[in-house]
């Protein structure tokens, strides 16, 4: 089946759901990353043996970072200390600062609900080698889980969500720190759309090599097993994901399978069928039915289970935290500051070599 066969059937699928929809979030004028349609294209198969990469109880290597930005890099709410759940840490997408992904959406939110969170700033916009910053992840996990005595909820959208996994995946440490792991729109096994940035002669920034089908940090992140036990995983992603595809199903890039932990991979039109509206920026900083089902996560033992949504989600055009009045230039911003990063940051006309300390000995 095409992927233009795809989009029409979706379109048909929810022609009869349109007109009695209420109505749907503000798409963007225009996309700043290149748009691909949907696309029922199956993930390729590995290159890499497993047995190439490093066991999964193998002790996490010293982080090279020097400690002083690794805590620049970290910024918590005063409540953090004192929380009597777990505290959530909040990671960037490429292109983004914390500030650009969280501060007009889920910070306000969060603030409202007096719940303690922290964010973490990945090095040049999370546009550098995603091995780095998978280290400023790790310091992240293990002071907030020293500061606040509870384990940690990690929330992330798009390459946010796939720093959380490297980390768990090679410092074994941080497992039994972390309770809920949620992304948004993850490019957890790569995206069809970011192959297409990086053209072989030109290149492009090392964190979007990272991110092509089949990469070797995706083979590394993905070696083994995906999914650790005693973490609960939430894989929220939009079928019309301009940006991360293929994602029509539960086998497309953002959704893991096995490993242990218990999993969720749900999609937003599995909560909201016939919202086609909500795409890849939308679905990690202003979508109501995404809120809903990371909430549903935080609030659970577990993941989130979209049967416990309420559908009159479906009705509402922003996520809590999200003004109204304000939105429009908030989102325009963010889309600004993507399409600038995709532009000018600094190319390489390879991928980072994987750090010895993901493979075997």
């Amino acid at each position: 089946m095409t992927a233009a066969v795809v989009v029409s059937a979706l379109g048909v699928l929810l022609a009869g759901q349109v007109q009695a929809a209420p109505s749907a979030s503000p798409p963007p004028d225009s996309t700043p990353y290149p748009s691909i349609d949907p696309s029922d294209e199956p993930l390729p198969e590995r290159t890499i043996p497993d047995e190439r990469f490093a066991p999964v109880d193998k002790p996490g290597p010293a982080l090279e970072v020097p400690t002083d930005k690794l805590e620049a890099a970290l910024q918590c709410t005063g409540n953090t200390a004192e929380s009597s759940r777990g505290v959530v840490l909040f990671v960037p997408g490429t292109t983004v600062t914390p500030r650009d992904n969280f501060s007009w959406n889920w910070f306000p939110a969060m603030d409202k609900l007096g719940r303690p969170y922290c964010s973490v700033t990945l090095p040049n916009n999370a546009m550098s080698d995603a091995q780095v910053s998978a280290e400023y992840v790790v310091h992240a996990i293990r002071t907030i889980h020293r500061i606040s005595g509870q384990k940690v909820d990690v929330l992330g959208h798009s390459q946010g969500g796939t720093e959380p996994r490297f980390a768990l995946r090679f410092w074994p440490d941080l497992r039994p720190m972390v309770d809920d792991y949620i992304a948004f729109g993850a490019t957890n096994h790569g995206s069809l759309s970011v192959n297409a940035l990086c053209p072989p002669v030109v290149g492009c920034a090392p964190a979007l090599w990272q991110q092509t089908l089949n990469s070797g940090y995706i083979q590394a992140m993905n070696s083994r097993q995906e999914t650790f036990p005693g973490i609960s995983y939430t894989n929220i992603y939009t079928r019309t994901d301009e940006f991360v595809q293929p994602n029509l199903d539960d086998s497309g890039t953002s959704s893991l399978h096995g490993g242990g932990g218990d999993i969720t991979n749900v999609a937003l039109q599995d909560i909201c069928p016939a919202d086609v509206a909500n795409e890849h920026i939308a679905v990690g900083t202003y979508a109501p039915s995404a809120y809903a089902l990371a909430m549903d996560a935080l609030d659970h033992e577990g993941p989130a289970q979209p049967e416990r949504i309420d559908r009159t989600v479906c009705g509402q055009v922003f996520m809590p935290g999200v003004n109204p009045l304000q939105f429009a230039s908030n989102y325009t911003a963010t889309a600004s500051t993507i399409a600038q990063q995709l532009t000018l940051a600094p190319r390489v006309t390879t991928e980072p070599e994987l750090k010895p300390y993901t493979l075997a000995d």
